[in-house]
């Protein structure tokens, strides 16, 4: 049995009078039809990224990203927009895939078939979920059917797993990072949280990557470029107080979750799930905020190991220019709580807006 679906949870928690500080960690939302967890609450993914210290190249990373005359690009909608995604159980048929990048590749088997939906455009990425295992399969260029399957590159996710890949290896993506667990999905929306961050592109990176990531696609040995996995958020200091409650659920996310760089594409381009539920106007409304509003952060200070993405259990000091609205909640561990921002209410709800190399840009 195969789904094709294309969706919750802040926890709320009042501020504390506290003294030893613990980082704000939340769930991944679990994809519709299952319960998997998204990667762990102590995940860097879920890891509420707000008060960070600013990264010193911050400005030239912007700068090379052409932030002061750029705004940020929902890259996804209705069909043909977005990563769609398949959840599976573990009835569903798995079969070999010839890789082209077979030494970075996990050899799998993967649950494919002539249900899997493929992304439009040149990258057909795939993305399969079992909703048994709480595995993502994530495939780049896939082609083939029966029992003949070919990709570019292919990776295996664990979802309760904080293990990274093998450095230097890739994944379906350029930074070697998952896909499915950085889209925006609707369904994350109408329930007024989005606990994690975002997948972004960036036109030009430099030949390196910073933790999580674990491997470049860069243009230039360029410091001023920024490498796979750089982090931003929107500052807290960006009124969002003007934009509909669904545009907020997402502007709040990227203040306290932020964006991940991931791959090479056009600058700004954020990423989220195909879904004919998307309203033109949230995504117009998206497209009006200045990409010159974000930072850079420096979260080097998360890692405990360079091979796991769980986070220190400390909150990283204020950098210089490091602020949150609303504030960073975090808590004692004597009184074992975590939180994340507020969430919105469940939305009510149509849509196009996606670049693709091969469709036109909406």
């Amino acid at each position: 049995m195969v789904l094709r679906v294309g969706r919750p949870a802040w926890l709320i928690l009042p501020l504390l009078a506290v003294t030893v500080m613990v980082p704000v960690q939340a769930e991944g939302a679990a994809p519709p039809t299952t319960s998997c967890q998204v990667f762990p609450g102590d995940n860097v993914w879920n890891t509420d990224i707000s008060t960070l210290p600013v990264h010193a190249r911050s400005a030239q990373w912007l700068s090379s990203m052409a932030a002061s005359s750029t705004n940020l690009h929902p890259d996804f909608g209705a069909p043909p927009y977005g990563f769609p995604y398949n959840v599976v159980s573990n009835s569903h048929p798995t079969q070999s895939v010839t890789f082209q990048y077979a030494s970075e590749s996990d050899p799998g088997p993967y649950p494919v078939g002539a249900d899997t939906s493929i992304e439009n455009g040149s990258d057909r990425h795939a993305l399969i979920i079992n909703r048994d295992s709480c595995t993502v399969y994530e495939l780049y260029n896939l082609s083939g059917s029966g029992s003949a399957w070919t990709a570019g590159s292919g990776a295996i996710f664990p979802l309760g797993s904080n293990a990274l890949r093998p450095l230097t290896w890739t994944s379906a993506d350029a930074a070697g990072l998952p896909i499915f667990p950085g889209l925006v999905r609707w369904d994350e929306v109408q329930a007024g949280a989005i606990n994690h961050a975002i997948r972004f592109t960036a036109q030009q990176s430099d030949q390196s990557f910073l933790w999580p990531a674990r491997h470049q696609a860069g243009t230039a040995a360029n410091p001023s470029l920024p490498p796979m996995g750089a982090r931003f958020r929107l500052k807290g200091t960006f009124d969002i107080s003007h934009f509909s409650a669904q545009a907020r659920v997402i502007l709040l996310a990227m203040q306290h979750y932020g964006l991940i760089l991931a791959d090479n594409g056009s600058n700004w381009f954020f990423s989220g799930t195909e879904d004919a539920a998307w309203p033109d106007s949230l995504l117009s409304e998206l497209k009006a905020v200045p990409a010159a509003q974000f930072e850079a952060v420096d979260e080097s200070g998360l890692m405990v190991d360079p091979n796991s993405a769980v986070v220190k259990a400390a909150c990283p000091s204020l950098g210089t220019g490091a602020r949150s609205v609303p504030p960073r909640v975090c808590a004692c561990p004597c009184r074992v709580r975590t939180g994340a921002p507020p969430r919105f209410p469940g939305l009510a709800v149509q849509n196009q807006h996606r670049w693709l190399r091969s469709l036109p840009l909406r």
